[in-house]
Order: C-alpha cells, then structure tokens, then sequence
C-alpha cells in the first residue's frame, strides 16, 4: 500500500526524471537514487575548508546526474581544457582497435616505425639488449617504458619539429615492462600507431565510436607536427563530457542499451598493472576498486562502480592528491539505498535535498566567497584614491625575453583596455573598474599556461586601484585552470609591469618589465 505522504515528497522528485536536458542526460533530486545530500553539501564545505579551487562538480548515480555546479564565472556550456583526462579517451581507442584486431597488446612499437628500428650501432639506450626493439603497445598503455623522466604535454607543445622523431631520441634507462614513469610521449606513440593503422586521427577514429554516441558535441583536439593528436592532452571538452566517459566505464562500455567498448577491455584498462603504481591502462585505479581519469590542475572524473556512480571536478588545484582527502571522506559514505515506506525518513530525505539545492544556488552566485577570492581581496582591498592615468597611455618596454614591444593603457567608460604589443600584433583584454567585464583574447603567455596559446580564449576580467599609482587586473581564462594577476605602477614617466599565474606546470610569474611613456 502507497503511504500519501511518502508520495507526495517522491512525485515532484520523481517527475525530474521525465525531462532530458541538452546533454542528454536526465536530473532527479540525490534521495531518489540513494545519494544522502548533505554528505554532497559536507564535502563541499570539506573542499572550501581547506582552501581548494574547485571550478565545477557532477555526481551522476543510477541512470541520473543528482548534483551539479558551476563556480562563476564557470558554467556547464563552457568548454574546458582537460589535459590528461585525454590519455582515458585514448585508451578507448586502443581498445576498440585492439577487439577489431589492428594490432596486439604484444606488439614491438618499432614495427609502427621501421625509421626508428635499432641496428647494430643503435640499440635504444646503448646498451647490448636493444632495449627499444622491446618495447611494447602494451609498455606504452602501463607507462612502462624504460623512460628516466616525464615528457609532459607543455614539452611537446613547445616543439615545432617532429615529435615521433622526438620520442626515439628519448634514452632508455630501463628494461620496457619494468618500471613505471608517467609520461605523456606514451600517449603521443599510441596515437601515432593508431593514425598509422587506421589511416585516421585519432579523433576522427573515437567521432563516430564514442564522442557521437555519447552525444559529446563541440569537442577539439589538438594537433601535433606530425598531423597526429597528441593523445595525452589538448583535449576541449565540457565537464559533462568527462562524466559520461566515467559513467560509460561505471556501466561497463554500454551506454543506452549499445555496446561501445568490449566489456574486457574496460575490466583491464581498470585495473592495476604493476605496483608501487596502481596505474592501469591510461586509467588511474585505487585498491577500493575506484578509478579515475585525471588531469593536470584537477581536471577529474572518478568512477565509483559498485555504486553505478561517478564524480566529474574541475578546479585549479595542485595535485589530485589534495582533492582525494576529501573524495574518500565523503565518497562512496554518500550512496546508500533509498528510504522507502517510511514518511519521516522521505521528509528527511526531502529536506536535505532542499539544504543542498540552496547550498549549490548560493555556491554558483557571483558574489560568492570562493577561497581564492577573499585571499585576494583581504590582500589587494580597492582604494578610492585617484589615479594617476585617464584617457590612453603607451609605454615604450625595454627589451624582455617575452618580446614584449609596447604597453597600451586605455580609460573610458568604467573600464580599462589593455594592449600587448609584440612582434605577433595586438592583443587586448578589456576590464572594468571595479566590475567584471566577459570579452574574448588571444593574450600571449603560453609559457604561463603550461603551454597552451588560448587564442580566441572567453576571459572575464576586471581592474582596479590599490592606490593612486598601482593598478592591478586580475584575468580569468574561463574555459581553463589559470587567473592571471598583473600589476602595473607607474612612477611619472616610469612604469613596472608583473605579471603572475595562481597555477602552472612551470613558473608562475614573469620577470619585471621596464616600460618608458611614449612621448
């Protein structure tokens, strides 16, 4: 027998149900599928508590996302620099061509590359055991190549000369298959081989086997020299993206009812394959049996497959293992079996539901206090102080090893347009005083940005007065993990330019620029 009560609490909830949303997925209220919701909102206040920059979150649960938010300027719409999730894109890849018989976990990766076969005078790392002529597809998929360092995806971005010829260069100093280094030349050759034997990129290849039928739109991959993806980064996609890779992998490969993955493929590329590292096959597993693409800055979705459940983050955070403290105190706790046929414990249900849903409206809020706000704020307080520029002023700079030409200072309106003059042209970023203002930029600064040029990049930006010769901007790079901070004070004729990142794969500031007031 149907108690009133309860039904009167599950109906509006249920009902969420009936509707898709442009992603294709459909929403319910956390207590329909079991989520407990203030553990959603506990961790949270855990991840406020302990100063993290987390941009956005989606938990996804039996067939339906229960919780989801935004941080401003951040919104689900935006795309999203993802980094090395791209290496668990990859791996869906290797796996389909490895069901359709391309090619073989045990296959020498030399046989892709007879340019880079060892002879008699080469043998990889001049060693006797031709050490590279060992190397196998499955070495590249475990990170087991025998490399002593990381190649990281800045490294490859910042050449313009072949990478593959790049990646034989790299000396061996271990047996492939013996001991673990994360790397992104991994990626880069599996790409390669998989370009090489389907005569496609490896986009192309993943367009019509997962991004379509996991209806991702929009999507951009980066190429390299060579015309090939790079396969471990210089990926673009939305947040939402990474939760339907996750909740693809939670459900074992299929998606709607369809298969898109061999169900053993997704059980191995699980799974550890060598310790210290449980690193699986471009997937990061832990021993609970969890396991999680991730990238760098915290671009995340971990997959909690006995729950049917996965968690997607964005942030600007150092290190995953940052974020986990706070996953694990409060991740699988929050899944448990949905209350039914009591009243009290529906209502109970209910009314944590509403708690969260107001925590994640007021989280989303433009005016919220985001950690690195109220630091940057209680440290840079706004001054009513009058300035010592008005209308445009160009400042001459002194050679800089950024090749920055002329800086251009412009008031009018409320708002303050900046110009970067270099060999390349213009570029401008347009910020209020005292109010955010959205405009779009190509600003240089890869070597800022882990080395990515954002052209044509959505930056929301705003300015203001420390006191009457220094004026700072703060430069929010909406569709990525950096701010940039810059300061300006001007001393008569005199003007001091820095420039700073809150986070970054290398340096987080440049070098003072000198700069002299054009006449």
């Amino acid at each position: 027998m149907s108690d009133p009560v309860v039904d009167s609490v599950a109906a509006p909830l249920n009902s969420l149900a009936a509707a898709r949303h442009d992603d294709g997925l459909t929403r319910v209220a956390p207590s329909v599928v079991g989520v407990d919701a203030d553990a959603v909102g506990a961790f949270l206040d855990d991840v406020e508590s302990t100063g993290l920059d987390l941009h956005s979150f989606m938990l996804y649960r039996d067939g339906h996302v229960v919780a989801e938010a935004w941080r401003w300027p951040y919104r689900a719409d935006r795309p999203r620099i993802l980094h090395s999730v791209a290496k668990s894109f990859t791996a869906c890849a290797i796996g389909l061509a490895l069901e359709d018989g391309m090619f073989r976990l045990d296959d020498k990766v030399v046989d892709f590359f007879p340019e880079a076969r060892p002879t008699p005078d080469r043998s990889g790392a001049g060693n006797d055991e031709n050490w590279l002529a060992q190397m196998t597809i499955e070495d590249l998929l475990t990170m087991r190549l025998g490399h002593e360092s990381e190649t990281s995806g800045a490294l490859w971005r910042s050449l313009q000369t072949s990478w593959i010829a790049e990646f034989f260069r790299i000396p061996l100093v271990h047996r492939p298959g013996t001991a673990f280094m994360y790397t992104s030349a991994a990626s880069y050759v599996l790409s390669s081989i998989l370009s090489r034997v389907t005569g496609e990129t490896l986009h192309d290849y993943l367009k019509p086997r997962i991004f379509e039928p996991l209806g991702i739109q929009g999507e951009t991959w980066d190429l390299g020299p060579d015309g090939i993806n790079p396969g471990g980064n210089g990926l673009t996609a939305k947040v939402v993206d990474m939760l339907k890779l996750g909740i693809l992998h939670a459900q074992n490969g299929v998606w709607e009812g369809r298969r898109l993955l061999p169900e053993k493929w997704v059980k191995q590329a699980t799974q550890p394959h060598g310790e210290p590292f449980r690193y699986g096959y471009h997937w990061w597993t832990r021993s609970d049996g969890n396991f999680s693409a991730i990238g760098r800055f915290v671009q995340m979705v971990t997959v909690f497959p006995a729950h049917g459940a996965a968690l997607a983050v964005t942030g600007a955070i150092k290190g995953s293992g940052q974020l986990f403290p706070s996953i694990d105190r409060h991740f699988p706790a929050a899944f448990r079996t949905p209350a039914t046929g009591r009243a009290a414990a529906a209502a109970d249900a209910a009314a944590a539901d509403a708690r969260l849903a107001a925590k994640l409206a007021a989280w989303q809020s433009p005016n919220a206090p985001a950690p690195w706000k109220c630091v940057y704020e209680a440290a840079n307080p706004a001054t009513n102080a009058t300035p010592v520029l008005s209308g445009m002023r160009r400042f001459t700079m002194a050679s800089n090893p950024y090749g920055v030409e002329a800086l251009e200072f412009g008031f009018a309106d409320d708002r303050c347009t900046f110009n970067l003059l270099n060999a390349q042209g213009c570029h401008t970023i347009v910020a209020g005083i005292g109010r955010w203002i959205e405009t779009r930029t190509d600003m240089p600064g890869s070597d800022l940005h882990h080395g990515y040029d954002l052209d044509n990049s959505p930056v929301v930006a705003r300015a203001h007065w420390l006191d009457e010769k220094r004026l700072q901007m703060t430069w929010i790079f909406a569709e990525s993990a950096f701010r940039d901070t810059v300061t300006a004070e001007f001393d008569g004729p005199q003007l001091v330019f820095r420039r700073e990142v809150n986070i970054n794969g290398a340096g987080l500031r440049h070098d003072d620029l000198n700069g002299t007031l054009a006449s």
